[in-house]
Order: structure tokens, then C-alpha cells, then sequence
């Protein structure tokens, strides 16, 4: 069994708008690893969901290679596509059904038995109000029940496009519980999201891309390290201190009563320069990467929400 849930080679893909080449993706190599939850990340029209689309089999790479749980496309779509969910936007369901009811025919319709909907209706925590019609289920429900209908095949890969998109705190909260069981079942997760904060908190590894490119991939504890990126100091004397630590060749910012230092690995070593000229600081925290700054860094751009996954190029 290889270790690799989706591998691309020199992955393209090239669309015309108005006469004019638009190269969506462009020589993407993409490697995930079985197991765990792997964050797909990038601005806005950098290629994440037109390479989600290719990895679904739902678009045509123009060059490349595509292999899925072993797979190599196109001729192996069928036969991955069988062991892997998606979700991908609002799932198409019947509005005046009951949550647990849409299941029901999607089971059906797939030759399941009846307790796999049971089965996936607890898996997503929607057991309470399986009963209850679509229509009146919240925008976090509604997430929730397609993530239940991606699950119903017993999946070994779940790709999920922005799954907290347009959900309010209390539902980004939720898919954030969900995702991470879904690792702990044996499920390898795919997730593409603007929300980088909750990127970092279930995010094992992942990859960033821009303008259809590879970043930069790994793990998000080696990509951000260890090291602190930035330490706040609070003094009594922030012009002398910021003299002294300017001299040492430290990059400082003043924010009002504090100081904002880079150009080191720990904290302590500005303590340490401060104390040697009879300066105490009363505060000294470090500021520690975060996946968001890594990535504004980067990029150049900072994450923003897509407004619909099907016009991304």
C-alpha cells in the first residue's frame, strides 16, 4: 500500500476566458501522505479548487499525472473515486426531506444498508435532529450532513473545499471538532480553507500554492518552527531600549509602551542585552509564528474567503 493518498506530476490545466489563455494550474507537483488531516492552501484563484475538480476526475488535466489511493487517472477515476468523499459546496439536497431521509435514498441509491446512515448521522453529530427537514436546518448542519453523505461509502479519503465557508463561529467550531475525528478513524482528510487559524489548530501537514504553483509543503510544525519569529517587550525607557537593541542589530518596532523585536531565536537573548546596559524589562513574551503570518509572507496576500468554488480558475 503506498504511503501517498494523491500524487500530482507537472499537473496543468488551461482555460480560455474571452479569447485569452488562463493558466489555472501550472506544473503543480502535490504529494499527501495517508493519514491525517492535509491543509490545501493558497489565494484566491491560485488553482485549489480547479485541482480538487482534476483530482475528483470532474476536469481534464491538459499535461501531468494524477494518481489517487494508488490509482493512476484517467483510466483508475472509477475505481479511486469508489473510496473517496467529497464535499465540495452546498450538498444537493431535498429541501422538505428530512436530514436523515435524504441519507436514506443516497444509501439506497448507493446498495448500503440502512444502519450505515445511522452510523454516519452519529459520526457528524446530527443524530438529534436526523428528523428534522433540510430546510430548517442551520448553514453548519447543512455542512455537516454533506460531510454524512461524503462518509456513507466508508471512504479511505475525504476532500473537503472550504467546509467553513459562510458558517457563523459556533458552526466553524463544530467542523473543526468533526475534521479531526475523522483523522482519528483511519479517514486520510484533505482540506482547503481561507481560515488559517483553524488551518493551524487540525492540520498536520500541508501544501501552499499561487498562481497554479507549488510554495512550499511539509509538515506545519517544520514549516513554522520552533523558533520565535518575534518577541514583545515591555520597558520603562522604550527610546533607550530601542537604542541599545538597534545597536545590537535587532529589528525593532515601537506599539506604544512595548517593543516589537525580530532578528532573533529566543527570547531570552533580548532580556539578556537589555539587562547588560541596566535595562529590566517587566515584560518579555514571545510572539510565535502562526500558520496565517507564514503565509501572508508567503503569498503576499492575506487569506480571504472564496465567493463561489465553481468560478475559481
Amino acid at each position: 500500500m503506498s504511503d501517498l493518498v494523491v500524487e500530482t506530476r507537472g499537473l496543468r490545466k488551461v482555460y480560455r476566458d474571452r479569447g485569452r489563455k488562463v493558466v489555472a494550474v501550472d506544473g503543480l507537483d502535490l504529494a499527501v501522505e495517508r493519514g491525517g488531516v492535509h491543509g490545501f492552501l493558497g489565494p484566491n484563484g491560485s488553482g485549489k479548487t480547479t485541482t480538487i475538480r482534476m483530482l475528483l476526475g470532474l476536469a481534464r488535466p491538459d499535461a501531468g499525472e494524477i494518481t489517487v489511493l494508488g490509482e493512476r487517472f484517467p483510466a483508475g477515476v472509477p475505481a479511486a473515486l469508489a473510496r473517496v468523499g467529497a464535499v465540495l459546496e452546498r450538498g444537493q439536497f431535498a429541501p422538505d426531506l428530512s436530514g436523515r431521509r435524504n441519507l436514506d435514498l443516497l444509501a439506497r441509491a448507493a446498495g448500503l444498508p440502512s444502519n450505515r446512515v445511522d452510523e454516519v448521522l452519529e459520526q457528524v453529530e446530527l443524530t438529534a435532529v436526523a428528523k428534522r427537514r433540510y430546510r430548517g436546518y442551520s448553514l453548519g448542519m447543512k455542512r455537516r450532513l454533506g460531510l454524512a453523505a461524503a462518509l456513507l461509502k466508508q471512504p479511505e479519503l475525504v476532500i473537503l473545499d472550504e467546509p467553513s465557508n459562510g458558517l457563523d463561529p459556533a458552526g466553524i467550531r463544530d467542523m473543526r471538532d468533526t475534521i479531526p475525528r475523522l483523522a482519528e478513524s483511519g479517514v486520510s482528510v484533505v482540506l482547503s480553507s481561507h481560515i488559517l487559524a483553524e488551518v493551524q489548530q487540525v492540520c498536520s501537514s500541508v501544501t501552499i500554492i499561487s498562481e497554479g504553483a507549488l510554495l512550499k509543503a511539509g509538515r506545519v510544525a517544520d514549516l513554522l518552527g520552533e523558533s520565535t519569529s518575534r518577541t514583545r517587550v515591555g520597558v520603562a525607557d522604550v527610546d533607550r531600549a530601542t537604542a541599545c537593541l538597534l545597536g545590537a542589530g535587532y529589528e525593532v518596532v515601537v506599539e506604544g509602551a512595548f517593543l516589537v523585536v525580530e532578528g532573533h531565536e529566543h527570547p531570552e537573548v533580548i532580556s539578556r542585552r537589555l539587562a547588560d546596559v541596566g535595562i529590566y524589562p517587566y515584560e518579555v513574551s514571545a510572539i510565535r509564528p502562526t500558520l496565517e503570518t507564514f503565509f501572508l509572507k508567503l503569498t503576499g496576500h492575506r487569506p480571504t474567503p472564496m465567493p463561489d468554488p465553481e468560478v475559481e480558475a
